[in-house]
């Protein structure tokens, strides 16, 4: 196999995120510098395992692979799904010296990664994202874990990849609302850090979900990364300015959740954006005008931008105080002080958090 070719490579502290299209081909020639192993596990679910599963196989020699498949869905990232990968590692005999790779969307990084970092106390592990929201977002960070039905992400730990390796290529074979879903974080990622950036993003979408592989979508990818990456080498484990990459998230994975997982994570995160912003023009924390330019934004990009109409206020408020961002037992927000700019641990009163999610409910 020949070297993997030149690509976009972005610095995260001790890993390299690598960015072009069919590097998935070249995920051997870069695993074995950045994580080599005696044996490779590589996790995917039913959906991805199929499509690309062989060609990572053949990339490292399949006879130092296995693949273990788990069912697709938020669903599914779960302690019993960890359980049974585990058991599986350890029926199979692998050991301290194996690397895990992650092939596939944000549920499948979150989960192999909070087995690579269990098993055994803690074996290498790669990120093999094949949706636009693990590329730019989930894959990018540390962070793993798994949902318990008190929330999204409340068992798991830190645990960096050895290396991320992203092929565009692999979203062609996305349907456009998981496109969608994923540019949700890229706009989210604009509106904390980088006002240029947010309205380069507008003016690339939809055009970009046409060419998966092209040059817009490959440059929104590096760019998101680029900002994700910086944020998380300041405070990596969230103790202070990370945490506004949180926007959007407190109410968003509440609704998400209030919806039964029927709304895709963007979908979810796109409504909380809005929300949050109307909640910081309301608390004088962001610029009045700010919750129209996203909501703008978020609908060309194709995005739902107000509460289905099923579900109750009051129990998506509810759902944020079980939300590990809470301090204190108290509820804390990530919120704009403008596009571009953002600031964490806000406060605010659980009537004027209703309020705003009465108003925000679609007619």
């Amino acid at each position: 196999m020949s070297a993997a070719p030149a690509h976009d490579r972005i610095a995260v502290g001790s890993y390299d995120v690598h960015v072009r299209a069919a590097l998935l081909d070249h995920v051997g020639d870069i695993v074995r510098t950045a994580a080599p192993a005696h044996r490779y596990a590589i996790i995917a679910d039913a959906n991805v395992a199929p499509l690309y599963g062989a060609r990572v196989r053949e990339s490292l020699g399949a006879a130092q692979t296995e693949l273990l498949t788990i069912p697709a869905g938020e669903s599914h990232k779960t302690r019993d799904q960890w359980t049974s990968l585990t058991d599986a590692l350890l029926a199979h005999g692998f050991g301290r010296d194996t690397t895990i790779l992650a092939l596939g969307g944000g549920v499948v990084g979150d989960l192999a990664g909070f087995v690579a970092a269990t098993y055994m106390r803690g074996v290498p592990f790669v990120q093999l994202p094949t949706t636009l929201l693990a590329m730019i977002d989930s894959s990018v960070g540390g962070k793993t874990g798994v949902d318990t039905a008190a929330g999204k992400n409340l068992v798991g730990a830190f645990h960096r990849p050895r290396a991320v390796i992203a092929d565009p290529a692999t979203l062609a074979s996305l349907p456009i609302a998981q496109l969608r879903s994923g540019a949700a974080e890229a706009i989210k990622h604009g509106a904390i850090a980088d006002a240029a950036y947010f309205a380069s993003v507008d003016s690339s979408l939809p055009a970009a979900f046409d060419a998966p592989a092209g040059d817009a979508m490959r440059a929104l990818i590096v760019r998101s990364v680029q900002i994700k990456a910086g944020i998380v080498m300041l405070d990596e484990r969230e103790n202070g300015v990370r945490r506004i990459l949180n926007f959007g998230h407190t109410l968003g994975h509440a609704i998400e959740a209030e919806s039964g997982y029927r709304l895709l994570h963007g979908e979810a995160i796109a409504i909380g954006m809005v929300l949050e912003a109307r909640l910081g023009e309301r608390l004088g924390t962001t610029k009045s005008g700010t919750a129209q330019m996203l909501r703008d934004t978020l609908q060309h990009a194709g995005l739902p931008v107000d509460v289905p109409a099923h579900l109750s206020g009051a129990h998506i408020l509810a759902a944020t105080r079980g939300d590990k961002k809470a301090r204190e037992g108290v509820t804390e927000y990530a919120l704009l002080e403008k596009i571009g700019s953002a600031v964490a641990g806000i406060r605010a009163s659980g009537d004027v958090v209703l309020s705003v999610l009465e108003d925000g409910v679609g007619r």
